[in-house]
């Protein structure tokens, strides 16, 4: 596998802004949300175990996931949150890791909100961390989502707090500042990730040549 810079923020961070900075330099982007998004498509088997587990409240009259229904269940009820963790994570996981195997980018990023806590980070070579205030998250998914006040604290007591992110982190963008800071940021940034990209690749290959060379005497 090639070299992972692991990528996360808590809500309202700015994270996919700054995801989409990197893919402007031509760097892969695997997103675990799309992924998980996409695990609960009509006719896969986890759309299909909601269903049972739920019935038709879960659905959509389409027969699509009923995405706002469930949040609000999980949300209430940390079992049925648990559950629903031992369904997907696994099915999220395999095709995770598919994506960055198959990545063609000098570096591939692995983006995910819950990269600390669902210990993604052991897939990385190297993590950043899109840092904000807690009140900053509350006022910019507040202001983007159209969510109540207490759904805004629901999310945030299931995130880990700001503080287990940045003991996690190798690198910080602070994005509590003016947008047009970001793109400068990321270009830095992005220049040292090619760097060390291109040693991990280089210390690979001189192994790859020490192996070969055993095997030829």
């Amino acid at each position: 596998m090639m070299w992972v810079l692991g990528l996360t923020g808590g809500i309202g961070s700015g994270k996919t802004t700054v995801s989409d900075l990197f893919a402007q330099h031509g760097i892969k982007v695997v997103d675990a949300d799309v992924i998980a998004r996409h695990i609960m498509d009509k006719g896969g088997k986890a759309l299909s175990a909601v269903g049972e587990r739920y019935g038709k409240e879960a659905l959509l009259e389409s027969g699509e996931l009923n995405r706002a229904w469930l949040r609000e269940k999980i949300f209430a009820e940390p079992d049925e949150k648990q559950w629903l963790n031992d369904l997907t994570h696994p099915l999220i996981r395999e095709q995770i890791l598919a994506a960055l195997e198959a990545a063609d980018s000098p570096y591939v990023i692995l983006s995910a909100p819950l990269l600390v806590e669902n210990n993604l980070t052991k897939y990385c070579n190297r993590v950043l961390v899109v840092d904000v205030s807690e009140e900053t998250q509350r006022q910019r998914t507040l202001q983007r989502d159209n969510v109540s006040a207490e759904q805004v604290e629901q999310i945030l007591r299931s995130q880990a707090s700001r503080e287990e992110r940045l003991a996690a982190a190798d690198d910080i963008i602070n994005n509590e500042g003016k947008p047009d800071t970001l793109p400068a940021q990321v270009r830095e940034l992005h220049e040292k990730y090619l760097g060390y990209a291109k040693d991990a690749e280089d210390v690979k290959n001189a192994k790859n040549a020490e192996l070969k060379t055993k095997e030829d005497r």
